[in-house]
């Protein structure tokens, strides 16, 4: 059976790979089963150069893989470039810090006694990727695994199967051997075929629905996962803040990848007191976004996928329903060029309550609910009122005070006036339902590997 690749602008196929069966799943497992014996016994620093190629290789066709990530998952073709520069500061990372925080690690050394830590692999990981940050993502699971000495046996989501091989295709190219990375296509099924299989590890991005599943089978099997999962990221903005600062960067990871983040901005606290002006000044922004084709100069290109666009309208019919005011977009654009893509207006919706799906679930896609506040205790308690803590933001010239907010939130990331917080030396990952483990820095490299202690007396 095959798999077809659809455009998200106007549902043209892309292309088409073939659907992994569950004997494919089970020789993709024993060839990194095969590999495994070989590859942990390959110095560190050797494990790493291959990653080190493929940053190079992949930078050199930099347009081309751009390009098959706009018509595979949609989003504007500039973006997938700065993508690509983006990922390369991760791939240096890993190349160049890997290897000494996986070194052993000396706690005592005298005339008597050695006592150290070394940090061994694991074994097979399944990595699970999805599809907003199509490169990004396999890389993220991928490179780190294959430096810490694990295989790996890879699934990209459905919506962007090609670029998942692509990343494959670039890996033998600069001479990986046999084994060490295979890939199987396919949807849920598949990945769940891949997680029931004879592996050591999980490693997934993904719905914190499909983690939560992902989560039972590992402690049914007794194996590690590291989970990534869904957000519902709150900003908050005191009446002190630099409103024009606070509104660059709200609206920059709120609309990011046409709103589709996992930890992009997604409830909106505004003090009182500018509140309306606030508010104003984000509709501004969003009269002055162009949404259209990806490959032409846009700021906003398609969802994913007919079915995210469905959930979306969903979502925000709902609220309007139940009494939101909808500030600007809120449905398709009337663009007759643009009718047979997934596309949705950036939206600004107000009124709203945590009654309405927009507050409760996780919303994928350009819309921003924005709520005001009388006080930080009232800020604070709405920001905590979700099942999701993945990252958070803080607006204020009152940094003593944004300390204080940042202890009380419940969230792996807090941010205090950027939402520029990325950075491959930290780690990355959420409280409460979205997501177990870390991944980037250290902390990221610990979660795919063994912890050792090794004790040695002289007599």
């Amino acid at each position: 059976m095959k798999l077809k690749s659809i455009n998200p602008h106007d549902q043209s196929v892309v292309g088409e790979v073939k659907v992994a069966t569950k004997k494919d799943v089970e020789k993709a497992v024993a060839k990194a089963k095969k590999a495994f014996e070989f590859w942990r016994e390959i110095p560190v620093e050797k494990r790493a150069s291959y990653i080190e190629k493929f940053a190079k290789e992949i930078l050199k066709r930099k347009e081309e893989v751009a390009r098959l990530a706009t018509l595979e998952m949609g989003k504007p073709y500039q973006e997938s470039l700065d993508d690509i520069d983006w990922d390369q500061d991760y791939l240096k990372y890993y190349v160049q810090e890997g290897p000494k925080i996986l070194q052993d690690e000396i706690i005592e050394k005298t005339k008597k006694v050695l006592r150290k830590v070394v940090h061994e692999p694991v074994g097979v990981c399944a990595v699970i990727a999805p599809w907003n940050f199509p490169f990004g993502n396999a890389i993220w699971g991928i490179m780190p695994n294959i430096i810490a000495g694990n295989t790996v046996v890879f699934k990209h989501s459905e919506y962007t199967p090609l670029c998942g091989q692509k990343v494959i295709d670039i890996l033998e190219k600069i001479g990986l051997p046999e084994g060490v990375v295979n890939i199987v296509h396919g949807d849920g099924k598949v990945g769940a075929m891949l997680v029931d299989s004879d592996i050591d590890l999980v490693w997934f991005t993904g719905s914190t629905k499909v983690g939560e599943e992902i989560y039972q089978k590992c402690a049914k099997k007794f194996i590690r996962c590291l989970l990534e999962l869904g957000g519902s990221s709150p900003a908050i903005v005191m009446d002190d803040a630099d409103l024009d600062h606070a509104l660059e960067n709200i609206y920059f990871y709120r609309f990011l990848n046409c709103g589709q983040a996992c930890d992009a901005i997604k409830r909106l606290f505004v003090h009182r007191k500018i509140y309306k002006d606030f508010v104003e000044g984000l509709v501004e922004k969003v009269k002055k976004a162009k949404v259209g084709n990806p490959f032409d100069k846009v700021d906003f290109g398609p969802l994913v996928s007919q079915k995210q666009l469905r959930l979306l309208e969903a979502q925000v019919n709902d609220a309007i329903k139940k009494g939101a005011k909808v500030e600007i977009g809120g449905g398709r654009p009337k663009d007759k060029s643009l009718r047979k893509g997934s596309y949705y207006l950036p939206t600004i919706l107000t009124n709203v309550n945590f009654k309405m799906r927009v507050l409760k679930e996780e919303v994928f896609g350009p819309v921003l609910p924005v709520i005001p506040f009388k006080d930080i205790d009232e800020a604070i308690r709405m920001a905590n009122k979700t099942e999701y803590g993945l990252s958070a933001q803080i607006y204020t010239q009152d940094l003593k005070l944004a300390r204080k907010i940042a202890q009380k939130l419940e969230a792996g990331t807090v941010s205090i006036n950027s939402s520029n917080y990325f950075s491959p030396a930290c780690p990355f990952g959420g409280y409460k339902k979205s997501g177990i483990g870390r991944e980037g820095g250290k902390y990221g490299f610990y979660e795919l590997t063994q912890v050792k202690y090794i004790f040695e007396s002289y007599t």
